[in-house]
């Protein structure tokens, strides 16, 4: 994933200027590592018996996010804050691994035919993102937190009422949400850039949480399908 973000960033060319690239390929750099530390925390909790996903796991990553938040950039901190991403991505695939044992035990193939979805939308709606009219997506903020907040109110719905169909009208305009905050989040990164601020570690992590909300959301999505096919035959 880390080559093609590259790649489609130098095909930019003069649509950005020097200092956004450079900024985005740090910010693409700190993802790539991201998604990578994730996929190694899933792997241990799956393959190997040193750590697994729990409470404890999903306390720990909140601590390190919070760090991460509460160490303002400075410019000669950044591998410590960097460790707190990395520390964070990896806690968070320790978390996965659970539903990633769910998911293989019904057919394994699901996981890498999600991985591949999940890469395939993000690079297509990154590139929409960056070769669109700066700003011209921003306007999506009001939209995606109005439905960010009715689905929380669908899942305060679901609590009591217990419907699959609330459950099914959450999982896919989740799922949607997820697509939106991609393109919402990109032109975000670029305005940021533009007033002045290179917290590309930071600006990273909105991105990851991007990534992994769509590849949760199409693994759930992907099983249920299989599911439904294997009772049909």
């Amino acid at each position: 994933m880390a080559t093609t973000l590259r790649n489609f960033l130098n095909t930019c060319g003069n649509s950005l200027d020097a200092p956004l690239r450079q900024h985005l390929k740090n910010v693409y750099a700190c993802l790539a590592m991201s998604t990578l530390t994730f996929a190694a925390g899933a792997y241990v909790h799956l393959y190997t018996e040193i750590l697994k996903g729990g409470l404890l796991m999903s306390l720990g990553a909140l601590g390190l996010l919070i760090a991460l938040f509460g160490t303002q950039d400075d410019g000669k901190n950044r591998m410590r804050r960097l460790s707190y991403l990395l520390g964070f991505s990896f806690l968070s695939g320790l978390g996965m691994g659970p539903t990633l044992e769910v998911v293989m035990s019904i057919d394994p193939s699901i996981v890498m035919t999600a991985v591949l979805g999940t890469a395939v939308i993000f690079v297509s709606f990154s590139l929409s993102a960056l070769f669109a009219k700066r700003g011209q997506w921003l306007y999506l903020g009001g939209a995606l937190m109005g439905t960010l907040n009715f689905l929380l109110l669908l899942s305060i719905l679901n609590f009591f009422f217990r419907s699959s169909l609330i459950y099914q009208a959450h999982l896919y305009l989740g799922f949607f949400l997820m697509c939106g905050f991609i393109i919402y989040d990109t032109q975000l990164i670029v305005e940021k850039h533009a007033m002045g601020s290179t917290d590309f570690i930071l600006h990273s992590l909105d991105l990851f949480a991007d990534f992994v909300g769509v590849f949760r959301h199409l693994l759930v999505i992907l099983t249920q399908k299989t599911q439904q096919n294997n009772r049909k035959e």
